[in-house]
């Protein structure tokens, strides 16, 4: 039975036992917070989310269980939507296809936005665990894959619903304007612009101060990583096209062989990381695909290569692009081909590097050390070669300034396993063994309402 055909009394029942429950919590945490002035009252932010944590595991094994790839989040969002609906919140849905904002205004004060990303990975899932993903998905090119959430964005969802409750319930501790934001397609990196594209903000989501959201990392439930600066790449996701002439196996001489071309490519890609950007200058550049042919027997007359490209600057993405770009025309030279059959690149996405404001990560910070231990909040990490879309979420010309916080989801236990093997991590984002440990989920809720409760004390 999924979550849409629970009895609607039965659904009330639950709503007014958590909600009863989360008030209780408040309400005996407040009392041991009197006289304490307007500091945050993460006594009771704590007690809310560990009452509601059985709901909050539930849920997340739901959306584990039940995953969904970019602009296809159609269930996600909906359980979205009709939580955000039921705690009173203005909801708007189908913005960039799939994405769906909840508002709630409580008074004058900043706009702050939370943003959780919807969408899972084309991966297998192999963690052997009760609530594995078994599902499969058609992507757009009509090919099917196995996905599952290697990524938490399961998590990153829950914690979003968790955080609403306990800052409905704490209504009178904050004033301004709180925006949730379900956001589609964040692993192919285009969907927080489809809903700046699709003009999300003038069809009644109000323009945010500012902008904050939570990200799973492998690294121990209880710390944190949340630096100043940089904090993430920039990232290109483009395909090349060799186009040839197919053939007979048994005849090469008579084809040209786009097959050779793209392998030709792929090795001659790396050469431009290795000889033309200083050693000083990081740049990955990524080969996660190469689509060709159906038979062993038949030359086809094109194949795909797919590319991700990471960088810090424009200087080096640009080394990136015009490279691949003189590799492929001189690969098709050396074959002969004539000019309308010269490879084509079609870019996919793009984002720029994602850049915490300084002021704004010391306030989240000094607010965080009253549920973490100071050692447990890692503001040195060095930049990260990995990307996100969530920056791009911020209307052209608004002065908005954002937080992005990685949070440890890895059990502290396994994760000194790894250390003990000399691994970085017991598992890494984007791999079929990637897992989140279930006391990170009531965790989470906390670490994500203190950061919120942070960005409303002016």
């Amino acid at each position: 039975m999924t979550m849409f055909r629970i009895v609607p009394v039965i659904l009330l029942q639950v709503f007014v036992s958590v909600s009863v429950l989360c008030h209780s919590a408040y309400a005996q945490a407040k009392k041991s917070n009197a006289g304490k002035g307007t500091a945050i009252n993460t006594a009771a932010i704590r007690q809310m989310a560990y009452a509601d944590s059985l709901r909050l595991v539930d849920t997340y094994k739901d959306l584990h269980q039940n995953p969904e790839l970019g602009f296809m989040e159609v269930r996600t969002s909906g359980i979205i939507a009709k939580e955000l609906q039921s705690l009173g919140f203005q909801v708007i849905i189908g913005i960039g296809k799939t994405g769906v904002v909840g508002i709630l205004k409580n008074g004058d004060g900043p706009t702050v936005m939370y943003r959780a990303d919807m969408d899972c990975n084309s991966v297998k899932e192999i963690t052997g665990l009760p609530y594995a993903s078994t599902k499969t998905m058609k992507k757009e090119d009509g090919t099917e894959t196995p996905v599952m959430h290697a990524c938490g964005h399961d998590a990153h969802v829950t914690w979003m619903l968790g955080v609403a409750r306990i800052m409905l319930s704490m209504k009178d501790q904050w004033k301004g304007t709180l925006v949730f934001l379900g956001q589609p397609a964040e692993e192919p990196l285009t969907g927080a612009r489809a809903m700046v594209a699709d003009n999300m903000y003038d069809k009644g989501v109000p323009v945010p101060d500012y902008l904050f959201a939570l990200h799973t990392w492998p690294i121990p439930t209880g710390t944190i990583e949340n630096g100043p600066g940089v904090r993430f790449s920039g990232s290109d996701q483009l395909d090349v096209t060799f186009f040839g002439i197919g053939g007979h196996g048994s005849r090469p001489e008579v084809a040209k062989d786009p097959v050779v071309m793209a392998c030709a490519a792929v090795m001659q890609y790396q050469t431009i990381i290795s000889r033309g950007i200083a050693a000083q200058d990081a740049a990955v550049l990524t080969v996660g695909a190469i689509h060709a042919g159906v038979d062993n027997n038949v030359i086809p007359s094109s194949a795909v290569v797919k590319l991700n490209l990471r960088w810090f600057n424009e200087k080096t993405r640009n080394v990136l692009l015009d490279g691949i770009m003189r590799i492929n025309e001189g690969i098709a030279v050396s074959n002969g081909l004539a000019a309308d059959a010269y490879p084509k690149i079609t870019m996919k996405g793009n984002v720029n590097p994602l850049v915490n404001d300084t002021a704004l990560t010391a306030k989240v910070n000094a607010a965080l050390k009253g549920v973490l231990s100071p050692a447990g909040i890692d503001t040195e990490k060095p930049s990260s070669m990995g990307s996100e879309d969530f920056q791009h979420l911020i209307k052209p010309g608004q002065k908005t300034v954002y937080n992005y916080i990685r949070v440890g989801t890895a059990h502290p236990d396994l994760y000194a396993k790894a250390i003990a093997e000399g691994k970085l991590a017991p598992y890494f984002n984007h791999n079929g063994n990637y897992q989140v440990d279930l006391s990170a989920i009531p965790l989470g809720t906390v670490i994500g309402a203190t950061g919120l409760m942070a960005l409303f004390k002016q």
